[in-house]
């Protein structure tokens, strides 16, 4: 697949909504992980990230303005042993204690379907990344519905084994912006992840769209030893 420049495809994108980027720094030594949140209505824009332990959690800025929490106060960002996990609603703690009772990243999902938020059915995006033996390797996934009929949940999974130094993999949830928002499709993008992690951050959030962003995310993690470290960036401060 051809590997296609993370700046420019944000910055022509006014609202990819929440994404998920991983891979592997150019040197091999680290895994990289991203993940953001973007929002077009004032309740949507009204969040932080805050740290959570070794995860993150989402939090309203403002609690006064606080409108309905269900869809966008809840833990993207958890730790399970070597395994970190990613996603973009509350199927985080789905994957993390299906994981910790031994079941597979797909087994977890299959619990879940898109986002019950009509007319858009926002799709749930989750990535996996599980370092072993001086290695690691990641998967993503995307429930969605079937071209925004709710009567079928359509679910995708791709696994990168031995993923390539300097390369990674970004899955979003929308394809641009509309009323309906559209969903992502086709397979997560590949893109090139630096070597350093400020570069990284910088690359994501001066590129998302002003307006709409909201929150960012970003971990790179040593393979070897598991050591990590992480930025934060909330548009509300």
């Amino acid at each position: 697949m051809q590997k296609l420049d993370l700046a420019k495809e944000l910055r022509e994108n006014a609202y990819p909504g929440r994404g998920i980027v991983i891979g592997k720094t150019p040197d091999g030594s680290r895994a990289a992980a991203a993940y953001f949140i973007m929002g077009r209505s004032e309740n949507s824009r009204n969040r932080v990230f805050v740290e959570d332990g070794a995860g993150i959690r989402t939090q309203a800025f403002d609690p006064e303005k606080l409108e309905d929490p269900s869809l966008i106060i809840y833990a993207p960002v958890r730790v399970l042993g070597n395994k970190m996990i990613v996603t973009n609603g509350d199927q985080t703690d789905t994957i993390y204690e299906g994981m910790d009772k031994q079941l597979t990243f797909e087994q977890c999902l299959r619990s879940r379907t898109f986002e019950p938020d009509a007319p858009n059915y926002t799709p749930r995006i989750s990535g996996i990344l599980h370092l072993e033996g001086g290695g690691f390797n990641y998967a993503l996934s995307i429930l969605k519905s079937a071209d925004g009929d709710p009567a079928s949940c359509r679910r995708f999974t791709f696994a990168y084994e031995s993923p390539l130094a300097g390369e990674g993999h970004f899955i979003h949830t929308y394809k641009g912006d509309g009323n309906p928002l559209p969903s992502f499709e086709g397979e997560p993008k590949t893109v090139d992840i630096p070597g350093s992690i400020d570069e990284f951050t910088d690359i994501l959030w001066n590129n998302l769209n002003e307006d709409n962003k909201v929150s960012l995310f970003v971990r790179y993690i040593d393979i070897r030893t598991g050591e990590y470290e992480t930025r934060i960036m909330n548009k509300n401060k």
